[in-house]
């Protein structure tokens, strides 16, 4: 801040040093003066002060007053006392507190003054350009993670944040894990969809994503992937969690009681019941990022994921249907009712699998 734009206020009960203080100083800087704590906090709510300099012993308001009275409304100026020697334990205990920057002794020294108010002059700079530069920094702080939020819509949070926690050479290592997976899809969305416009569709899909992704969370799942009208849901990954089978199970059985919500709210704009199929399935699998320098994914690969999403589509005709491998049936079959299927060939397997068919919880 240049000189000519630093603004001071100085407040006296005698005119004399009011006139004798701007004819000093006024060349330099903009002054203004005060005759009282009043009047100067009348300019206070007019003008941009930089600098206070008042007087100690003024009749109706001391200097120390006036300055604790304008400083929850004006904290940034810088403040300086003009005191005799009697009032100096005073005026130390004001400076002590943070309330002064500064005592000067009357009658005061022209060269003195002239340095303390330069040195003022500065540390306000420093002050203002600090103010400017945190704002900035919040500014950019509020910005990223307002970019990490959004992110985070595209991306699981847990994944996020342990891709924050490791080093950049280490995003693209993986690692073998036993996870449930979960693949739920619409029956019949297609001639379903065709009934609505596209802005339709895509509230529609909203709804449903937000309505079986609240389910997912709820068992400590994490919704991997948006597929169209598919979801992929792992329950053991990114994070490691115990009961990733019963977890999976239970929260089929809630995702397709949840359809009803849907149904009530457009029934009256499909022509057919919202129905789904559920495939669950667990296993090894391996996670990790995949991808380049300039792009990456968080995937879920292996047999156990491919072999979930073959059993989701075997329930293409019996809507509503939960199927689950064998393997998840061996660790839930004390905590559901379920039926077995005959053996069924999928798709990428030499030998049949076994699955059952998922009725419900088991009643206590």
């Amino acid at each position: 801040m240049e000189k000519k734009e630093f603004n001071i206020l100085y407040v006296d009960d005698e005119e004399q040093n009011l006139f004798s203080f701007k004819a000093t100083f006024r060349r330099e800087y903009n002054v203004f003066t005060a005759i009282s704590g009043k009047a100067g906090m009348e300019i206070m709510h007019t003008d941009d002060i930089h600098l206070i300099i008042t007087d100690q012993r003024m009749p109706e308001m001391t200097g120390i007053q006036f300055l604790e009275k304008i400083l929850p409304v004006y904290p940034d100026p810088i403040r300086m006392i003009l005191t005799g020697f009697s009032d100096v334990e005073a005026i130390v205990e004001a400076i002590n507190t943070g309330r002064v920057f500064r005592y000067i002794t009357k009658p005061w020294d022209e060269r003195e003054l002239r340095m303390t108010i330069e040195n003022a002059r500065q540390i306000y700079s420093l002050q203002t350009r600090n103010k400017s530069l945190v704002s900035q920094l919040q500014q950019k702080v509020e910005e990223q993670e307002k970019t990490l939020k959004l992110f985070m819509k595209y991306v699981p949070e847990t994944i996020v944040q342990k891709a924050l926690n490791q080093k950049e050479g280490s995003i693209f290592e993986g690692e073998s894990r036993e996870v449930a997976v979960l693949f739920c899809d619409i029956r019949g969305f297609t001639p379903m969809s065709e009934l609505l416009t596209p802005k339709e569709v895509v509230s529609f899909l909203n709804d449903y994503y937000s309505l079986m992704t609240r389910i997912v969370k709820r068992y400590n799942g994490t919704v991997t992937q948006f597929v169209g009208d598919e979801i992929f849901a792992t329950f053991g990954a990114p994070l490691a969690q115990e009961n990733n089978e019963e977890h999976a199970v239970f929260s089929a059985i809630e995702m397709i009681e949840a359809l009803q919500e849907l149904n009530n709210k457009y029934k009256d704009r499909f022509q057919t019941e919202i129905q789904a199929g559920i495939g669950i399935n667990y296993g090894e699998v391996v996670i990790g990022n995949l991808g380049s320098e300039e792009r990456i994914e968080f995937a879920i690969t292996g047999d156990t994921v491919n072999t979930g999403k073959r059993i989701e589509t075997l329930t293409k005709d019996y809507p509503n249907r939960i199927l689950i491998r064998d393997l998840v049936f061996e660790k839930t079959k004390n905590l559901i009712e379920a039926r077995e299927w005959e053996a069924v060939n999928v798709k990428g397997k030499r030998d049949k699998i076994k699955v059952y068919e998922v009725i419900g919880r088991k009643q206590d």
